[in-house]
């Protein structure tokens, strides 16, 4: 081993922060506990949210939904339906921006916005889904009582309030009078259903859907009868739970990990999302790195100063370092450009490492829920994992080492056989299919 690398190995060890550090065996039995006790009601920092949302309905053909998906910045509409072969045909979309993410509205003219984005499709069909990608408890009847907004959203007043019967309310006001079925659901409950939807000639055991993008999720089907929280459940059924895996406690943090938490305006929360998702791997990367200059890991002094100067990183920036570190526009190449061929070394080394903790624990959490879907035992019939997300797909090398980890631990030690799919436009025919079958 290189004395190089042998020194940021120490490093990241002496904080506890190397992928090394972290039992998969260990740390997917924490999951599933953690699990289990948010499926019967304990405390747990998994909510385990149930959905009401099957999987069992087939996908009527030739029969349209209205869709809409609101997330981030941007509201979309659109109508679909499934032909013949059971392919989706998106018509009449169109992207707006999000009620609210300019200055704040009241409830009213939060609805009021998105009635009127549906305006030329309202006569379109009396079904609406709906995928609503922020904290939601869903009912039985599918509506989705708002928990919270990110920071962005500016509608205090619509927290606690049904989604979708104060829309219903807002199409009434706007003059239209048939009524119309709203059925919500997050992004990732969409992206399992996408995945259902997508490959109709393969034979999957069961299925699950994950998002690493700026944040992350998880969810997967569970029978009814292991829901021991809600006891009205009809036990022969199954149902998707949300998992809100973001918010996984028992991941094994280090030093670095706890300081970067309690710098964040909401510490405790969501810790292992802050460990992994790409709101935060930027951030994280650049305080273990300014740990490191301060610890006089590199080699020129002027290049360690550099580096404790920078204010701000975000995962993009990571990625493009991995890429390209010669590229001196990147913060983080401009901050090594005067220094020793070796501090460029040494931080490579660093980010290298983060990333394949990253992969490590995203594997933790997809191993742990195919597992407790109790699917996938034969070869012939995986379970299909939908995976979304910018930093999944983007941030370098991080699908290869999951996949990687997922091969040597939930495949050979565990025998769950899995297969990765991505779906284009998932969202919105997620919440087609919710539309349609609920």
């Amino acid at each position: 081993m290189n004395s190089v690398r042998k020194e940021v190995i120490d490093f990241l060890h002496s904080k506890s922060m190397d992928f090394k550090s972290i039992d998969m065996e260990r740390s997917a039995e924490d999951f599933l506990d953690e699990m289990e006790r948010g499926l019967s009601g304990a405390p747990s920092s998994l909510q385990m949210i149930p959905t009401h949302i099957g999987v069992e309905s087939d996908i009527p053909l030739n029969t349209p939904v209205i869709v809409l998906d609101a997330g981030g910045t941007n509201f979309r509409v659109a109508t679909m339906y499934f032909d013949e072969a059971s392919k989706p045909v998106i018509q009449n979309y169109k992207r707006y921006p999000m009620p609210g993410i300019e200055a704040e509205v009241s409830k009213e003219e939060f609805f009021k916005v998105i009635a009127a984005y549906m305006k030329d499709v309202l006569d379109s069909s009396s079904q609406i889904g709906f995928c609503f990608s922020y904290p939601a408890e869903i009912t039985p009847d599918k509506d989705g009582r708002l928990l919270q907004f990110s920071k962005e959203i500016k509608a205090k007043e619509v927290i606690g309030q049904l989604i979708g019967e104060n829309l219903r309310v807002a199409i009434r006001t706007m003059g239209y009078r048939p009524p119309k079925h709203v059925v919500i659901l997050n992004d990732t409950v969409a992206t399992l259903l996408a995945g259902r939807s997508a490959f109709t000639n393969r034979k999957f055991d069961t299925y699950i859907g994950f998002i690493l993008g700026t944040g992350t999720n998880t969810c997967y089907i569970e029978r009814n009868s292991n829901i021991t929280k809600n006891m009205d459940l009809d036990p022969g059924k199954s149902q998707i739970i949300n998992v809100e895996s973001g918010n996984f406690a028992k991941a094994p943090r280090g030093v670095l990990d706890h300081s970067f938490d309690s710098s964040m305006i909401n510490p405790g929360q969501y810790t292992f999302e802050k460990m992994i998702s790409g709101a935060y791997f930027g951030s994280l990367c650049l305080t273990t790195i300014q740990e490191a200059a301060k610890e006089k890991c590199f080699i020129s002094s002027e290049v360690a100063k550099e580096l404790e100067r920078i204010s701000s990183l975000d995962t993009k920036n990571v990625h493009d370092f991995m890429v390209n570190p010669w590229d001196r526009s990147n913060p983080l190449a401009a901050a090594t450009g005067s220094g020793n061929a070796k501090d460029c070394m040494i931080l490579y080394h660093i980010i290298d490492r983060l990333i394949e903790r990253a992969a490590k624990l995203t594997a933790v959490n997809l191993s742990s829920v195919a597992i407790k879907s109790e699917k996938g035992k034969n070869p012939f019939r995986p379970v299909c994992i939908t995976a979304e997300g910018s930093t999944f797909y983007g941030l370098k090398t991080l699908k290869e080492r999951v996949e990687c980890y997922l091969m040597s631990y939930l495949n050979e030690k565990r025998e769950c056989y899995y297969e990765i799919v991505n779906v284009e436009n998932a969202t919105l025919i997620g919440a087609a299919i919710a539309g349609l079958t609920n």
